[in-house]
């Protein structure tokens, strides 16, 4: 799914309006007809509802609303936060249209003193300020907006809480943003809900298909992407009968130090279970037992230091090759891992410590070699590439990084983004609270390292493989809860997560 500035989705939908051909006011009554249907599938008609509405279409909307709802025997009341004096030509034509056809009240609100009382039991549906807002909600809007916060109700926005703009918020005010249950936008969702800041104000957000024109999206040019499951599923290669293991990749893990060997155990454990034909973790000496003894179908290639990684060996018979996780920082291991960033000449995924050792030597970022993964978690980044105010500033931190090194970025969270040389941006739609657990990063670069070994691009590797993951934590919450997974919960549900991409339902 491609996702859009507002300002784009506003030229959407008027090559809607234009080429459909649909008026306007019918394509605010479907837009109101989707928030209705998903609105009757959840809540009871003995709960009273308060529509709070602007001046602008997004105001239009809530009008069209009321009268749906009403016509539906929902208790509703409109309240119109006057501060302007200038309303949409739609919402003129939806304030008659309630006039005429319903038994609304209709209360203007021209001061935060008439704020009517609110009780827990009741929703709030909040249709003040759209996608379209460039300036903080203050005045009349603001106070209107703080006393909704206050209130116990139930509090559903129509296409973006009001006071939130839908990039970047570096410059807003977090106190007149709607902090709402439900979010309901329309057709995409905005780039603002991606990041962690916003969260706490969007609540639950669903996307709500209102039609508009499919030419207009594939025409309109956008860097920032959502994978879903429609994007990823041609992304996987078949396996034919005569294939081997030969067929599906070697790859080289360098991972564990003394106290860490889990991290090699479960890196080579997630290979495994994403389909690489053959393994080998180079572990220090003191390893090699735990490292057999918990995975016999891995290889295992001995450092001659029992305690941590301080040779690279030999690269260039792997298919693919991982480094990182759990390796520390010793003085030996960055000396190991600037000949490796040297002399490799092999799709590569660096990950934690080996992210760590480049933060102490940042003129290393230029050995980085083209094309290459970097994972890191949010700290891991900071420490790379420096300190930002918020989630938005960062992202295009990461994007001038992967254009500066011309490599793949997959800055760990929520909504994992991923970064590419040529500026596009991908967010995850997977994934899960209770895979913020030990290992899960470790899983990850196994997975990653994996799918570069059987040939996938970096860039595919990186969003199928995200995606993947993603989805084998979803499943392990489905069949336990967030809070007791661990990582290797997300390795033993890959293969499920393989099977519902496949499926076609």
């Amino acid at each position: 799914m491609r996702l859009f500035r507002c300002d784009q989705i506003k030229q959407i939908d008027e090559y809607t309006i234009k080429e459909e051909p649909v008026a306007s006011i019918d394509l605010m009554e479907r837009a109101a007809g989707q928030v209705l249907r998903w609105f009757l599938s959840r809540f009871e008609r003995s709960r009273r509802i308060f529509i709070f509405a602007g001046p602008g279409n997004n105001g239009g909307d809530g009008l069209a609303l009321a009268r749906l709802l009403e016509s539906n025997r929902y208790e509703t009341s409109v309240y119109y936060v006057a501060f302007s004096e200038k309303t949409s030509a739609d919402w003129k034509i939806n304030y008659a249209r309630l006039k005429s056809e319903t038994k609304v009240p209709f209360n203007y609100l021209n001061s935060s003193d008439q704020f009517p009382i609110i009780s827990s039991g009741d929703i709030i549906i909040d249709a003040v300020f759209g996608s379209g807002l460039t300036r903080m909600a203050e005045g009349l809007a603001g106070d209107v907006i703080k006393l909704i916060n206050h209130s116990d109700a139930t509090v559903i926005s129509i296409d973006i809480p009001s006071g939130m703009f839908g990039e970047d918020n570096t410059n807003n005010n977090y106190d007149s943003i709607i902090s709402a249950d439900f979010t309901l936008s329309f057709q995409f969702p905005k780039i603002a809900f991606m990041f962690a800041e916003n969260a706490g104000y969007l609540g639950e957000w669903t996307v709500l298909p209102i039609r508009l024109s499919e030419k207009a999206i594939r025409n309109t040019i956008s860097s920032f992407f959502l994978s879903e499951k429609s994007d990823v599923a041609p992304l996987l290669k078949k396996r034919n009968k005569f294939d081997h293991k030969g067929t599906f990749g070697h790859g080289l893990l360098y991972a564990g130090s003394s106290g860490k060997m889990g991290a090699a155990v479960l890196g080579a454990g997630a290979a495994l279970r994403t389909g690489i034909g053959l393994i080998t973790c180079h572990i220090p000496s003191s390893g090699i037992t735990i490292v057999q003894s918990a995975m016999p179908e891995a290889m295992v290639e001995s450092d001659k230091n029992e305690m941590h990684f301080s040779e690279i060996g030999k690269t260039d018979s792997y298919s693919a090759v991982g480094i990182g996780p759990g390796i520390g920082t010793d003085p030996e291991s960055q000396k190991a891992l600037n000949k490796l960033l040297t002399e490799c000449k092999k799709p590569l995924v660096i990950d934690a410590d080996a992210l760590n050792i480049i933060s102490l030597n940042k003129g290393w970022l230029s050995l980085i070699p083209h094309g290459a993964i970097l994972t890191p978690h949010p700290k891991e980044f900071e420490r790379l590439a420096g300190k930002t105010r918020n989630s938005f500033l960062r992202l295009k931190k990461q994007i001038e990084l992967s254009e500066k090194l011309k490599c793949i970025i997959v800055l760990k969270g929520a909504h994992t983004s991923i970064t590419t040389p040529d500026g596009n941006t991908f967010f995850n739609s997977t994934g899960n609270p209770g895979m913020a657990t030990a290992g899960s990063g470790d899983v990850l670069t196994g997975m990653l390292l994996s799918l570069l070994a059987q040939g996938y691009t970096p860039e595919n590797a990186s969003v199928l493989g995200v995606y993947l993951h993603g989805l084998a934590g979803d499943i392990a919450s489905e069949e336990s809860c967030y809070e007791s997974i661990i990582a290797s919960d997300i390795i033993k549900s890959i293969g499920k997560a393989f099977n519902r991409i496949r499926d076609k339902g």
